[in-house]
């Protein structure tokens, strides 16, 4: 077994790199990413090995995240939508004053659906984009197993995709 040291060292920038997508904020991105290692640290001697080191730090990540927005009494507004918004625009990114109204309107339209989504679509959804994992690993992280990750991402998928398509004609 690595030194937890070593494992921070390996595995920080890519959680943060996880947080930060999820949040958009550096600073809180940081101290969330302090927070997951710190979480991880006193659970460490539970760590089994059934998923990947990166797995079971990104799962914490996840729950130390959602705790905050939780405890913040914040929504899920504070995601961070750009990301989601150019995953579910099928259209080039041009510059037209035309073309930014549209995705402001696009951006507004993901945030109300994504108060609808279910919390765990909604984390399979921010797994796969944020995170950029494969199914196995979102569902080692959330304890589901890996055809319920992909029912659960796809049914929000297609949630987004229809209500977007029926409105902004993508």
């Amino acid at each position: 077994m690595e030194s937890f040291e070593t494992i921070y060292q390996r595995y920080q920038g890519r959680i943060y790199g996880f947080l930060f997508k999820l949040c958009g904020d550096e600073q809180l991105a940081e101290e969330l990413t302090q927070e997951t290692f710190y979480r991880a640290f006193v659970a460490f001697g539970k760590y089994k090995g059934n998923s990947t080191m990166f797995t079971w730090l990104a799962a914490i990540a996840k729950y130390t995240y959602f705790s905050y927005l939780k405890k913040e009494r914040q929504s899920r507004d504070a995601i961070a939508l750009e990301d989601m918004v150019d995953f579910y625009m099928a259209q080039d990114h041009r510059d037209s004053a035309e073309d930014k109204i549209l995705r402001r309107e696009v951006t507004e339209r993901v945030r109300e659906v994504l108060q609808e989504l279910p919390q765990k679509n909604l984390e399979v959804v921010a797994l796969r984009i944020y995170a950029e994992m494969s199914f196995k690993q979102v569902a080692e992280t959330m304890e589901i197993s890996e055809s319920s990750a992909k029912v659960l991402y796809f049914r929000a998928k297609n949630m987004l995709k229809e209500r977007l398509q029926n409105e902004f004609k993508l």
